[in-house]
């Protein structure tokens, strides 16, 4: 009889230096993407579907850490390996993540035309290239993305007052989960033969009986915790890699120090680009909620700045319409002591009077 019990492993590597950009959404993380690729070394911003639900299924104990942790490890090298040899590539005009929002499109392009194969490892030792990856509400369940990466990887976190994020979460349970859209190819369980989404694990009667408001609001309380809780556990057992929270805010504002720190944390530095990218998305703003207006962030429910109000009363129209959503009073609590909880925790104190 044949053993099949066997250990995965993968030790040997290609990525050297590996950036993820993590966040809830509505977070503003797809900002950074254009940013951190106008830094030296730095490639194109690329989606890591297969690691989320890699991670997101043995969060649900359906693949073992070890098996996962081998799994992202190969699909890291392989990202690089085919980006290098100038497969793969979004060369979709209009996407955020294509070549042609990217600060160095002239790159790839000539990389279809370069020798591939076997002088790819050689390229890759050479120019050193730093893979940048964006996800979707990953942290809480990334120990196989950690454990996979290690010392190599850079996780920066992208935080954000909830009362910002919530329109988006709401349209998110409105037009993905509520009605099981095929467009949303995610990780579902069955509980009591309904289908719910990753994130609703131990909290699933309370999803089942809100409206789509009151589960964005669950959602984002469930998720900052189990961030949070994880985030702890990794300090007391000194992970070995780089793990940098950056308040959309604070940076939006002000991003000159995070710039810093970044480039400190992945070995490398601002390019002639960099200063255009950030021009290019409205950095620095007077407002965080000074935005661009993309047609996906339209899409995801963003609405220009009101000129005449003030930070904090912009936060209090986000607060109006989650209550006209019919929010229930309970969630109302909810959301006003998640708002408390980030104000506090990353010293931000919205401007209560227009300038």
């Amino acid at each position: 009889m044949i053993q099949t019990d066997r250990k995965i492993t993968r030790s040997k590597y290609l990525a050297n230096s590996v950036v993820v950009v993590d966040g809830f959404p509505g977070c503003g993380k797809t900002l950074f993407g254009p940013i951190i690729s106008s830094l030296s070394r730095v490639e194109i911003m690329q989606y890591i579907f297969e690691i989320e639900f890699i991670c997101r299924l043995s969060f649900l104990n359906k693949i073992d850490k070890v098996s996962a942790s081998a799994l992202i490890s190969m699909l890291t090298d392989h990202k690089l390996y085919q980006t290098m040899m100038g497969r793969d590539t979004n060369f979709r005009f209009s996407d955020l993540s294509g070549v042609f929002k990217n600060p160095f499109p002239l790159r790839y392009f000539k990389r279809i035309f370069s020798e591939g194969d076997m002088k790819i490892p050689e390229i890759i030792e050479t120019e050193r290239p730093i893979l940048n990856f964006v996800a979707h509400d990953l942290l809480s369940y990334s120990e196989p993305l950690l454990e996979a990466i290690g010392k190599r990887l850079t996780y920066i976190e992208v935080v954000r007052h909830p009362l910002y994020m919530v329109i988006q979460q709401t349209l998110n349970m409105e037009r993905l989960y509520t009605n099981v859209d095929p467009r949303d190819i995610q990780i579902y369980y069955d509980y009591n033969k309904k289908e719910l989404p990753y994130f609703c694990l131990g909290w699933e009667e309370d999803y089942l009986r809100s409206n789509n408001v009151e589960k964005a609001i669950f959602s984002i309380h469930h998720a900052s915790q189990t961030s949070e809780r994880l985030k702890k556990r990794l300090k007391m057992e000194k992970e070995s890699f780089n793990l940098l929270t950056i308040p959309f805010e604070a940076f939006v504002v002000s991003p000159e120090s995070f710039i810093e720190n970044i480039t400190s944390l992945i070995g490398t530095e601002k390019t002639n680009k960099t200063l255009k990218v950030l021009k290019e998305q409205n950095v620095p703003r007077t407002k965080a909620s000074e935005g661009i207006p993309l047609d996906i962030y339209k899409r995801c429910g963003w609405e220009p700045s009101d000129k005449n109000l003030s930070e904090r009363e912009e936060l209090n129209k986000r607060r109006e319409w989650i209550e006209r959503m019919g929010a229930s009073k309970e969630t109302l609590i909810l959301m006003d002591i998640l708002s408390e909880n980030y104000e506090k925790t990353y010293n931000y104190s919205p401007k209560e009077k227009k300038l």
